[in-house]
């Protein structure tokens, strides 16, 4: 199949018709953080329409561009695909995205890296959580999956306590037995 050619336009942020049956939920945090990233970045990645401004990719991107009051954002019109097409990759678009995994080792390096140029870590969209486990030491022996590929596996307990006294007992309870532990209000 030939390579199709699009068409790159601005459009009125007024004009973008949101796909009704699109499956992917954008919470309010998430729109924050792609609020974040246009403000230091710029809008570096245009949303995808049809030829009736309907929006193929891009519903969280329009989401922030109306937090943010712009007025216009950069699309692509995406001519000549079919009404399955259109459908289809509204899913593929982001489903596509989450099959892919981090190497750890580059990432670790990569954000360290930042970090020492006082970087907002913020702005790479990961949760506190996640970037707590980029610090920590990596185990000391690996288990081996059957077709010789490394991985560790990490186990979470959540453990409510009655007040910060009662959180930091059991923190030093846990710590001094060699678990790694974190604090995490919810």
């Amino acid at each position: 199949m030939a390579a199709k050619k699009y068409k790159m336009v601005e459009k009125k942020v007024s004009d973008l018709i949101p796909y009704v049956n699109n499956s992917r939920v954008h919470d309010e945090e998430q729109i924050i953080q792609i609020c974040s990233s246009i403000k230091e970045f710029g809008f570096t990645n245009p949303v995808l329409i049809d030829e009736d401004n309907g929006i193929i990719a891009g519903h969280g991107r329009l989401m922030a561009a109306k937090k943010l009051n712009l007025k216009a954002v950069p699309c692509i019109v995406l001519a000549g695909l079919s009404e399955a097409q259109k459908k289809a990759y509204v899913i593929a678009d982001n489903s596509i995205a989450l099959n892919s995994s981090w190497n750890m080792e580059v990432l670790s390096r990569e954000v360290e890296a930042l970090q020492a140029e006082d970087f907002d870590l913020n702005l790479l969209g990961f949760k506190d959580d996640f970037m707590v486990t980029l610090f920590d030491d990596p185990p000391p022996e690996q288990e081996q999956k059957p077709n010789g590929e490394e991985y560790t596996e990490i186990f979470n307990i959540l453990v409510e306590c009655d007040n910060e006294a009662h959180q930091q007992k059991i923190y030093d309870e846990l710590t001094q037995k060699g678990l790694k532990c974190r604090v995490q209000s919810l």
